[in-house]
């Protein structure tokens, strides 16, 4: 039970991979002697970063302090049953002085893993026409979706994660080496579909969708072919949805280091002081996507259009345009040789 337990003293960033370890969407809060303090989720986590908390502070502000929690043998499995199809969290059990005892999840009380088959009718888009020029000399034998991680190529990999909650729409935009990709899913024979959009000419990673929005009825996924996003996407989308958002972007946290003193300077132009190493946390762009099928229409016809480009358009047509984050380690991008290289030893 201990690696659900987690103290209040703990930073941010640190509940965050301890969430990615467990599997689990909660953690129980406790002290030294884990009596309950309270349950912290996966959703008060994302809350704290989308409201500019730094991911270095502790938890202590941000986790539940009236946590759902079952006594000790005075409740029955139907009443944790029930519980858990509502909060679908894990229920901490305590005793009389409020000490953690164990905890029920999904798995433990209907002995299985919770399947999410909310993505059935979602669409997935892979782009993946480029060329891959930061991979040669790989990408001029392969399209860069067909570049090895171990036994895979990259592209198996990110429909796999989709697969995972159902997903089995996938579309693929191909342009450079495109028979190729395509001769990999004919002798692939898959159980889900996967239909190509050929682009005569490359229409950066989202100029060729304007000739496909007919084919979008409701909000769906974009992908770069050269990261994989290992997230609860039914969450994601539920997320999406939720709060009305046109275009939701999942981005990573990340610390960078600079590996220097920093001289700062004062109004006069005197130093003021020198910070040693200092470091800074941001969001960063994962690559991945969650669209609404009216958003294509800001699309250009016929011209090159990036992800980049549309985002910015649809932030002057005062569309609404949401950030779901994730840890860093749940961001994989393969899409230059040194990511690639640290890719091979995590998977």
């Amino acid at each position: 039970m201990k690696n659900i337990l987690i103290s209040p003293n703990v930073k941010i960033v640190q509940a965050m991979k301890k969430l990615g370890q467990t599997g689990e969407k909660c953690l129980i809060v406790v002290d030294s002697n884990k009596k309950l303090l309270g349950t912290i989720t996966d959703g008060d986590i994302r809350r704290a970063i989308l409201k500019g908390l730094n991911i270095d502070q502790n938890i202590k502000s941000i986790y539940s302090k009236k946590p759902i929690v079952l006594r000790k043998e005075k409740y029955s499995l139907e009443d944790a049953k029930s519980l858990l199809r509502i909060h679908q969290n894990i229920l901490p059990i305590i005793d009389k002085n409020n000490f953690v005892i164990d905890y029920l999840s999904w798995e433990k009380v209907f002995g299985a893993i919770k399947q999410n088959k909310n993505l059935l009718k979602t669409s997935v888009v892979i782009m993946a026409g480029g060329k891959g020029d930061r991979l040669a000399p790989f990408t001029k034998v392969l399209p860069k979706p067909l570049i090895p991680i171990n036994e895979k190529p990259v592209i198996e990999h990110i429909i796999e994660k989709f697969r995972l909650f159902g997903a089995k729409n996938f579309f693929v935009a191909v342009n450079y080496k495109s028979r190729i990709l395509k001769s990999f899913f004919i002798e692939l024979q898959p159980s889900y579909s996967v239909r190509f959009f050929d682009e005569i000419e490359p229409m950066g990673t989202v100029g060729g969708l304007k000739l496909h929005k007919q084919k979008f009825k409701s909000p769906f996924f974009v992908t770069n072919c050269d990261v994989i996003v290992d997230a609860d996407y039914d969450d994601v989308l539920n997320f999406h949805k939720h709060n009305d958002y046109d275009v939701t972007l999942i981005a990573s946290t990340k610390k960078y280091l600079i590996p220097y003193g920093i001289c700062e300077i004062n109004n006069d132009g005197n130093l003021s002081e020198i910070k040693e190493k200092p470091s800074f946390n941001f969001l960063a762009n994962t690559g991945l996507y969650v669209l609404n099928p009216a958003v294509l229409k800001l699309i250009p016809k016929n011209k090159s259009f990036h992800m980049t480009d549309l985002i910015k358009k649809a932030k002057k047509e005062k569309l609404k345009i949401g950030v779901y984050p994730i840890d860093a380690e749940k961001w994989i991008d393969v899409g230059q040789w040194t990511e690639y290289r640290k890719t091979l030893e995590r998977m």
